[in-house]
């Protein structure tokens, strides 16, 4: 009687730690509304970008991804975003999709214009550019060398 009241305390410790580090680690994440304003980007691809991931401005997080969608008609990807009241964006601002690293990752880079008027909530950023698909420019590059090593050398 004594061990299961010993491993019936154990598994409490064990289930009230594991809820402590969930609590910390989604108070730390940053994932939640930015309690914003929300504009919207369309691109032609989109990559491996996600609801959630982070767009920023200079490098300083400025919002996340709220949510994509397809447009039906032009088989455009709607990119919805997520940004702090605080920062006023140009209306000519330019919105690209970054890679973190070689490894993957992507983020939505924004790069402010500089035009008077601000972006107002529900306005679509119309300078977009898709990320690089890394796979075809590799292609490219070995296609490239290989056609130079069977091209006839002109001595």
């Amino acid at each position: 009687m004594k061990r299961n009241v010993i491993e019936t305390v154990l598994g409490a410790v064990v289930l009230g730690v594991a809820f402590l580090f969930l609590a910390f680690s989604y108070s730390s994440a940053d994932v939640g509304s930015t309690d914003g304003y929300e504009v919207s980007a369309r691109f032609s691809s989109i990559g491996a970008l996600g609801v959630g991931d982070k767009v920023v401005v200079s490098g300083v997080k400025i919002g996340n991804v709220s949510r994509i969608s397809l447009d039906k008609e032009t088989y455009l990807a709607d990119v919805f975003l997520d940004i702090g009241h605080d920062y006023k964006l140009p209306d000519d601002t330019a919105a690209f999709i970054s890679s973190e690293s070689l490894l993957g990752g992507l983020y939505m880079q924004l790069e402010p214009g500089a035009s008077e008027e601000m972006l107002a909530p529900g306005d679509v950023i119309q300078y977009t550019q898709a990320p690089q698909n890394l796979e075809q420019l590799l292609g490219q590059f070995i296609f490239n060398m290989q056609d130079k090593e069977e091209a006839p050398s002109a001595e």
